[in-house]
């Protein structure tokens, strides 16, 4: 992976002070002095000796991105220099984390603790005007903080963290970058004949990450496997016949998270071809994202074209206001059409109405939807279009009035592939918006990162290979 502390010098700079006033304000919102924001706690497995694995909480990842260490807390009051106590225990059965260096730690005042005792006993001894956000156990209930996650505080910078700072927008970057190469070795592998498994391995040795580092649970879907929308088995087997690919895996860089998918048909022209009607119908809603558009318009627009994209492939037998009108377009395609994507995979403040809280209503009939509000410059969103043949939701509409709007013969061709979904990670300009996945796919294919052995002939290998938007890749 390049390295890019040089350029992060400068940017984490103006992202801190950026911090700094946006929590100053939002300690105004309730009349606090100061704040403690938690990392977290490593969570003990019922009657065992073991933790489940850490993630860092998303409020102390916007401040530092220290991801891997629990029962860090950071100190802020408005006019001194933040304060981070890093947990330090004296272990000899488990390595305590090395302490933090880089670009970021220069605007910090670090204390090493050893215990949470120790980090008690530096922070001011009346806590009373002290926000605490975060997860609180009992221990930290007594230490007299103020308020825990205080919800007109907590509302204010959900709000705000849907803007990103240039900082934010260059560790998206890095992890589309990291995702882009798990995406080009799993095609790859795909195409060598590797089980879901073994894909998974390939995947995660590109990336150089460990399962626990990644922000969510990879899906590598074969055939009707992909119409599980979470799919999450990872078999160990080759399927008897191999028709398709679906992997929806991220990565992850100094907290922030990349999300893509990619579709791969294995040999059959017909999937191939619909995989790539797919990802033309997905490039063109990103054309469509720009600063000051409602994203419910764009997710209906969705509707209309998957709509449109069905009735050509001769899944559905009407028009596609009818298909959306009735939600006959909705058994096909019953998610939403993205999301806000940061420091979480599907980021806070979605739905927000303003600074001081409400929702802004999802569309009637799509409950799924993530996000409803209007773009701005630095929004981060997902774009992720798809069709699927999900039997629960197909035996739905064969019992009332749209199964008589579906081609069954044709459902039954397609059912072996289970589905097609195309995920790029989008970050909003007035203008338009970067294509923060295309962008990580074309760099890798320029700066010849993939030189390896060619792997065996067909359709998903030669996508990997590919431009995006070629046949079979769906990008």
């Amino acid at each position: 992976m390049p390295d890019r502390a040089l350029d992060l010098d400068t940017l984490f700079a103006e992202h801190t002070a950026a911090m700094r006033s946006r929590y100053a304000s939002a300690l105004a919102t309730e009349n606090f002095t100061s704040v403690l924001v938690h990392s977290g706690s490593a969570v003990p497995i019922f009657a065992d000796d073991q933790h489940y694995a850490f993630r860092a909480n998303a409020a102390f990842k916007s401040w530092a991105p220290l991801t891997d260490v629990p029962d860090c807390f950071i100190f802020f009051e408005p006019g001194r220099v933040p304060i981070l106590l890093f947990n330090s225990p004296l272990d000899f059965w488990y390595k305590s984390a090395d302490p933090p260096q880089g670009y970021w730690t220069r605007h910090f005042d670090i204390r090493a603790v050893a215990a949470r005792s120790a980090a008690r006993a530096l922070l001011p001894a009346d806590l009373s005007r002290t926000a605490f956000i975060g997860d609180p156990d009992a221990a930290i209930s007594a230490w007299g903080v103020g308020g825990v996650n205080p919800p007109k505080m907590v509302a204010y910078l959900d709000f705000a963290r849907a803007v990103k700072s240039a900082y934010e927008l260059a560790c998206l970057r890095e992890a589309n970058h990291l995702g882009a190469r798990g995406h080009i070795a799993a095609a790859r592998a795909f195409a060598a004949g590797a089980t879901e498994f073994e894909i998974q391995l390939a995947y995660l040795s590109a990336c150089g990450l460990r399962e626990q580092e990644l922000p969510y649970n990879n899906i590598i879907a074969f055939n009707e496997a992909a119409a599980v929308l979470h799919y999450q088995r990872l078999e160990r087997r080759a399927p008897a016949a191999r028709h398709s690919l679906l992997i929806d895996a991220g990565a992850e860089y100094a907290g922030y998270a990349s999300d893509i998918t990619r579709t791969y048909s294995f040999g059959n022209a017909d999937f191939a071809a619909l995989v790539g009607h797919m990802d033309e119908l997905q490039q063109s809603l990103c054309a469509s994202v720009r600063a000051g558009t409602d994203w419910r318009d764009i997710h209906l627009s969705a509707h209309h074209l998957t709509a449109e994209l069905l009735q050509e492939a001769d899944v559905t037998l009407c028009d596609a206001d009818e298909a959306v009108d009735t939600g006959l377009s909705s058994v096909f395609l019953p998610h939403g059409i993205g999301h806000l994507l940061g420091l979480q995979v599907h980021d806070v403040g979605g739905w927000m109405r303003s600074a001081e809280g409400g929702e802004i209503p999802r569309p009637p009939g799509h409950e799924y939807l993530r996000l409803t509000r209007v773009l701005e410059p630095g929004f981060v969103v997902t774009m992720e279009p798809g069709i699927y043949f999900i039997e629960q939701l197909l035996n739905e509409a064969r019992a009332d009035s749209r199964g008589q709007k579906i081609n069954w013969a044709r459902v039954a061709e397609l059912r072996p592939f289970g589905g097609i979904r195309v995920e790029d990670d989008l970050a909003v300009t007035g203008a338009g918006c970067e294509n923060l996945t295309r962008d990580a796919f074309s760099a890798l294919r320029a700066g010849l990162e993939f030189l390896e052995a060619e792997p065996q002939s067909s359709s998903a290998a030669q996508a990997a290979e590919a431009a995006p938007g070629s046949g079979a890749s769906g990008g």
